[in-house]
């Protein structure tokens, strides 16, 4: 979809509201320079584009895919095809959305692409056409209001990544654990943020070169750069501060399940010493409540049975004993290590 179609010269907007296609490359000819601007374009609206400005197929072809970087890249025809990413923040979902310009970049016409709800250059063309001044610098000019939109428009995304992060280190900091997928989610967002603002950092300094830019862009695009630059160093940190978080989280889970494996164990004793206790009191229980004759028989008084109960007891407790020395006796414990110093008086150490 055409959102807007403008013919400039000499710093001013010759019409008001959108031209034709045809229309707009023959003002090409006439002086100044056209900006076409136009939303997720179907594959006939594109090639329509590329037939009526003469752009190249490969050009054209770039514009259609969504890059993961961006980059720049120039044609045999003198046509400079500029790729950038924007990004946008959702508080709702507490995601951020990204989008992508594609720029085609002639004397004559400025031809942009938008993929995304994150790319509207609404505000980059008013901010434009009210600086008459930078306008007369010719398309060139188009490069820097979209440059400062997209840089200015990584700034709130800055933002809301560092209250996210502050939020999450918050918590794990204060010895709780965090979502790990949550860590996990903003460090890929950082990631792909990253991505986006790092190579954008060579695109604009290649602006920055001599012959480049009109002289009387240099300043504002050198500030633009300056701007980025801010926001590079501040997005590496991010991605930094995530993973000794995500570290630190993994770190609290571990002693967290250390307390838990240190309950069980102490749960696991209570009920051993317990099993203990009633272990020999079982074992009477069984031995007496045997229906045998002779059992029956030869317990006469409470001496007979006092008698029974203690060898019955003591007797598996000698037996136990007696295998346990042995097994250690033939099975003996490896001998530990044991380190040495050797302290000399008197004498220099010759590594010192």
């Amino acid at each position: 979809m055409i959102v807007d179609c403008a013919h400039y010269r000499d710093g001013r907007r010759q019409h008001e509201g959108a031209m034709p296609l045809e229309q707009a490359a023959a003002h090409c000819k006439r002086g100044g320079f056209v900006w076409l601007g136009v939303f997720e374009p179907g594959p006939e609206e594109l090639t329509r584009v590329r037939e009526v400005f003469g752009l190249h197929e490969l050009a054209v072809e770039d514009a259609r895919t969504f890059h993961l970087r961006p980059k720049a890249e120039q044609y045999e025809d003198g046509t400079e095809l500029i790729i950038l990413r924007t990004a946008r923040y959702d508080d709702e979902r507490e995601e951020i959305d990204t989008g992508e310009i594609s720029i085609f970049l002639a004397e004559h016409f400025v031809i942009t692409v938008r993929q995304g709800i994150a790319s509207e250059l609404h505000g980059a063309r008013s901010r434009l056409e009210s600086r008459p001044e930078l306008l007369k610098a010719g398309s060139a000019s188009t490069l820097w209001a979209i440059f400062d939109q997209v840089v200015d428009s990584y700034a709130p995304v800055v933002e809301e990544l560092e209250r996210d992060i502050e939020q999450i280190e918050a918590t794990v900091f204060s010895g709780a654990v965090a979502p790990t997928q949550r860590i996990y989610f903003l460090r890929r967002e950082a990631t792909d943020f990253y991505r986006a603002v790092h190579p954008l950092l060579a695109v604009l300094g290649r602006r920055l070169q001599p012959g480049k830019s009109p002289s009387a862009l240099l300043p504002y695009i050198r500030d633009v750069h300056d701007h980025l630059l801010l926001v590079n160093e501040e997005v590496s940190a991010q991605r930094d501060l995530l993973t000794t978080v995500l570290e630190a989280n993994i770190a609290v889970i571990s002693v967290e399940q250390n307390k838990i494996n240190l309950r069980q164990s102490a749960t696991m004793e209570r009920l051993t010493i317990l099993a203990s206790v009633f272990l020999p009191l079982s074992f009477v229980v069984g031995f007496f409540g045997q229906n045998f004759g002779w059992l029956v028989g030869h317990i006469g008084g409470f001496t007979t049975f006092l008698a029974l109960t203690v060898a019955g007891l003591l007797l598996p407790c000698l037996m136990l004993y007696a295998w346990l020395r042995r097994r250690r006796r033939d099975h003996p414990p490896a001998p530990t290590p044991e380190v040495t110093h050797t302290v000399r008086h008197g004498a220099a150490d010759p590594m010192e």
